[in-house]
Formats: structure tokens, C-alpha cells, sequence
């Protein structure tokens, strides 16, 4: 056996899952299509990760917290979700969540970054990038990963962190629900003339969705959803014509909105695994659930999906038992299922009625608003999902 696992894909999620083993001594290998001039130094790519409570813990056990200098990491502090216009929001207080913040902000390429300085010492975890996988297929004991150089590599355990687009969950025959939302997500970093107070705010107007959410200093992270046919009326703007845009959608609040990056464009297409296993194989990160960007989910859920099935790996291991063996693959699919499922259904409903502008979708759009308002065991429900304080 060349490997205890074989990872496909170095991601955050795939490095993040490597490194929580690593301690074990197991034999483990990334494979990933990407340069390790790319995986140690990431480029900018307009994504500011909002992070749960959960996530600080994992991301500090890891010692990745630590390689992230405290410059770049953001507070939530207080959120507001508005309807249409900017009066009258749900508002999430984090005095209410008895937490000193809701989350975390981190630009995608500093976690990236993070997650490959903590995993590339270990001697028992080798990366092997610039290659990519013809096949992967497995039999009653290991599986084997085929590569377009034809090497064969085999393992007690092959894990998939390949995109919520993945190849291999497709060769080892995981359907997966896919869902297009027929919208584009567009990114960027905006300068600001007024303090945000560490408020984010999730503005859901009828025609796009906007997300402003609070980074060091005087700036922002803005998030637009948009209809993919319409995404053009975002992306063919001047510099000049998008910050007078976004700083009459916020009515002025932050006085004067600057663009201060490019515009990054993203389809927006949400996917979730019939299973997050197969034999003598396990699905994590995106290529498990892949999720609407508006509750700010994705990596908080590759995350934790790593964390699970390590643990359940681990458990296994130390007791001298088959980490690879299916009832051990099963505990982390039913375990981790039962935390996405409710959220990855509730999102796209939620996406649904908040992109109808129907009389009907408004009184709906509503009447959701009034129940978090005016019912406070449901607000607090919510923030809890969001935050993941209590986990």
C-alpha cells in the first residue's frame, strides 16, 4: 500500500483535513492540479470569508489562526438583514449571541495561504501538485487514483476535495443535486468614507442582492447577486459608476464608497451529494455540499465536514480498527449530513423567495422578516445556525 489516504484536491478543505491528521503519523498524500507556487502563495481572488465561532476553534487547534496576521482578520460584530429597502432590519446583536462578535471576515487567499504552512512540515504528509487524475476506483480493502501520467497510487482511503464541480465523486457514481440559480456572485473590495462599525448588512432588493460586510479600517467586502443575464450591468460599470451605485443603494450611510479592487465574477451554482461516501472513499469540502453564498456557509461547512471525518478517522485509527472502512465513513456522512442538510435547503428556499418579486414573494419576504423581529427564540435560533457559537 503506497498511502494510509490520498487526498485529491489542496484546497483550504483538503489542507485543512490533512493537517488535523497529521499529528496521527499516518501516510498521507494531496494530489492537486495547481503549482506549490500557487498553494504557498495565493493571489487575491476577491472572496473575504465571513467565519463562525466553530471556525476559529478548528482554524486555532490547527495553528492557522496563528499564521494569520491580526491585520487581516475582521470582526462582525452586529448584522442587519433588509428587505427591499433599509428601513426596518432584523437586526443580530452579539451582545445577544454571548459571544464579543458574531464572526470572523479573512480574505480566501490568506486562509489558503494559512492552511499550507501548517500541513507542509509534516513529514508524513507529502503534496504532490501540478498533476492531474484520469480515474479513481476502488476494491474491498483500497482504492487506487489514477494519474494522466500513468502512475497508479493506492491507499487504505481516498478522500475528495476536488470542487463542487468534482470528477471523481462523478467516476465513483455519487449522484449529486445540482441546482443553477442562473445568477452571477460578483466580489470586490470597496474603500469607504465613514466607519461601518463592524456591521454587516444583507440587503435583499428586487432586482440583485447586496452584502456589505465589515473589514479592517475604512473598507468593505461587497457581495452582488444578480441574474447572470443582467450581471453585465454590474461588470461593464467604470470604477466611477459602480462606488456612485453602491453609495446610493446604501442611501449614504458610509458616505462616499470607493472601488478599490477589480471585480471578480462568480456563477452561482449550489450542489449536494446523494452521499459523502462510497467505498474506500469520502467526499469533503465543496465536492460534499457546495452552498448559496448568502448565509456565508461554504468553507465554514468544508471546515467542519474535514474536522468530522478526521475525528471519526482518528478514533478508528487509535483503536487499531479500519479507518476506511464503511461504518466509520457512514457515522461522518449521517453526522455531517444532519448539519447541512436543514441549512442547504433552507438557503435555497430562502434564495427562491428572496429573487421573486411577486405580490405574493413580498408578503412572504415579510412575514419571515416580522417572525425574526418580533419573535426572539426564532432570531435567536438563526443566529445561532449563522455563528455556530454553540458548537
Amino acid at each position: 500500500m503506497d498511502h494510509d489516504i490520498v487526498i485529491i484536491g489542496a484546497g483550504p478543505a483538503g489542507l485543512s483535513f490533512a493537517r488535523i491528521l497529521a499529528d496521527t503519523g499516518m501516510n498521507i498524500l494531496l494530489i492537486e492540479k495547481q503549482s506549490e507556487k500557487i498553494l504557498a502563495k495565493p493571489s487575491y481572488d476577491g472572496r473575504e470569508i465571513a467565519l463562525t465561532h466553530l471556525s476559529h476553534k478548528i482554524m486555532s487547534q490547527t495553528g492557522m489562526w496563528d499564521r494569520i496576521d491580526d491585520k487581516n482578520i475582521s470582526l462582525i460584530k452586529d448584522a442587519k438583514v433588509l428587505d427591499g429597502n433599509l428601513e426596518n432590519p432584523l437586526f443580530f446583536d452579539h451582545q445577544k449571541s454571548g459571544k464579543e462578535n458574531l464572526g470572523f471576515m479573512i480574505s480566501n487567499h490568506h486562509i489558503r495561504r494559512a492552511a499550507y504552512e501548517v500541513t507542509k512540515p509534516y513529514k508524513n504528509v507529502k503534496i504532490m501538485t501540478d498533476v492531474e487524475v484520469l480515474n479513481v476506483e476502488t476494491k474491498a480493502v483500497s482504492g487506487t487514483v489514477a494519474l494522466k501520467s500513468g502512475k497508479k497510487i493506492s491507499a487504505k482511503l481516498i478522500v475528495a476535495a476536488d470542487s463542487r464541480f468534482s470528477a471523481t465523486r462523478r467516476m465513483m457514481g455519487i449522484p449529486t443535486a445540482m441546482q443553477d440559480f442562473g445568477r452571477t456572485c460578483v466580489v470586490c473590495k470597496v474603500k469607504l468614507d465613514r466607519d461601518h462599525d463592524n456591521t454587516a448588512y444583507e440587503c435583499f432588493f428586487y432586482d440583485r442582492t447586496l452584502a456589505v460586510l465589515p473589514l479592517k479600517g475604512r473598507y468593505c467586502s461587497v457581495v452582488i447577486t444578480i441574474a447572470t443575464k443582467d450581471a453585465h450591468l454590474v461588470l461593464d460599470q467604470t470604477p466611477q459608476e459602480f462606488g456612485q451605485e453602491i453609495t446610493k443603494r446604501m442611501e449614504g450611510r458610509f458616505g462616499k464608497m470607493t472601488l478599490d479592487t477589480e471585480l471578480f465574477p462568480y456563477p452561482l451554482v449550489g450542489t449536494y451529494a446523494d452521499k459523502f461516501y462510497a467505498n474506500r472513499y469520502a467526499l469533503i469540502g465543496d465536492a460534499a455540499v457546495g452552498m448559496h453564498p448568502v448565509t456565508a456557509h461554504g468553507f465554514n461547512f468544508g471546515l467542519r465536514g474535514a474536522y468530522t471525518l478526521a475525528s471519526e478517522i482518528k478514533a478508528a485509527y487509535e483503536l487499531g480498527l479500519d479507518f476506511g472502512a464503511e461504518d466509520v465513513l457512514l457515522r461522518y456522512h449521517t453526522t455531517h449530513c444532519q448539519t447541512t442538510l436543514p441549512m442547504y435547503l433552507g438557503t435555497n428556499a430562502l434564495v427562491g423567495l428572496y429573487t421573486k418579486s411577486t405580490p405574493l414573494a413580498k408578503m412572504a419576504r415579510r412575514t419571515l422578516l416580522s417572525i425574526g423581529k418580533y419573535f426572539p427564540p426564532a432570531r435567536r435560533i438563526i443566529m445561532n445556525q449563522l455563528t455556530e457559537a454553540a458548537s
